[in-house]
């Protein structure tokens, strides 16, 4: 995977050091290292400069990333993608259903790690797995790849930072009340188990979910949520704890009468783009086998 980025020092940051002005627009200190190491990593007007080299206004900085072996552990199998977007910085999927986002002991060729391995294997191009917002096994919808070190370590602050939003849309039995509202419990592991969470106010994580109906159908409730924080399991502990598990959930609610699944899905994406900053939004429709449960 080969990337190069284009910078015109602007005269604000024409007192910048390379990088100082490189780390300003998110790169990561082991970015800056790995392209040290580079040929013409970095170069100043098209030339090769170090990192301690003071930027003028009217300098051109050229970034060339070169990422030359694939993530050994992630073997190339072909199963379908759903690809929403890319670019040169970034892949948004639509993952379906049933599938993991990495490889495991148990089901090691069967994940979307797998399948974008595939991806770019077709394109004899290298490529490391770095998967940003990662999904449930049984949750389907949007996710971002980051194609490089460089949007990877950029979208992976945006995380920490909450600067990427999130929204879902999941299934529950019954009219839920009240028709809005926010959960706020922390999270922590369930004794005993290495899979399972459960609310813990006294050592859990701090948790937020927003929650608001959308429709009701068929004796079941359409929510969207928003997440202002990422905890593993969240969504369903959360929805759990208010007395509206989502249906479907064979860990937290074995409810499987319309859908063998637990009935999330993760509908729309809003955030900068690593790179130019530009806004991106992004949506997924609600797949079939939730529609068929308000039908």
């Amino acid at each position: 995977m080969e990337r190069t980025i284009i910078y015109r020092i602007s005269g604000e940051d024409s007192d910048h050091t390379v990088a100082q002005f490189l780390k300003k627009r998110g790169y990561s200190a082991a970015n800056l290292t790995d392209l040290k190491k580079i040929p013409e990593g970095i170069l100043v007007n098209g030339k090769r400069e170090y990192m301690i080299f003071g930027l003028r206004e009217g300098d051109v900085l050229t970034v060339h990333i070169v990422e030359d072996v694939s993530s050994p552990k992630i073997p190339p199998v072909e199963h379908p993608l759903d690809i929403v977007y890319e670019d040169e910085d970034l892949l948004v999927i639509n993952k379906q259903a049933d599938m993991p986002i990495h490889p495991s002991m148990s089901n090691y060729t069967n994940s979307l790690g797998n399948a974008v391995a595939w991806y770019y294997a077709q394109q004899n191009c290298p490529f490391v797995f770095r998967c940003i917002n990662r999904l449930d096994h049984n949750t389907s919808g949007l996710t971002i790849i980051a194609k490089h070190m460089v949007s990877g370590s950029i979208l992976s602050t945006m995380v920490k930072r909450r600067e990427i939003h999130r929204e879902y849309l999941g299934i529950v039995r019954g009219k839920i009340e009240p028709e809005r509202g926010t959960i706020t419990a922390p999270l922590g592991r369930k004794p005993g188990s290495i899979i399972e969470r459960t609310i813990d106010f006294e050592n859990g994580e701090s948790a937020v979910t927003h929650y608001e109906r959308i429709e009701e159908k068929n004796g079941h409730s359409l929510i969207r949520l928003h997440l202002e924080t990422g905890r593993t399991h969240q969504i369903r502990i959360h929805m759990k704890y208010l007395g509206f598990p989502l249906i479907g959930d064979s860990l937290y609610n074995p409810d499987m009468e319309f859908i063998s699944r637990q009935a999330l899905h993760s509908y729309r994406l809003e955030f900068l783009h690593p790179i130019t900053g530009i806004k991106m939004e992004f949506t997924a429709p609600l797949p079939d086998d939730m529609q068929q449960v308000l039908r």
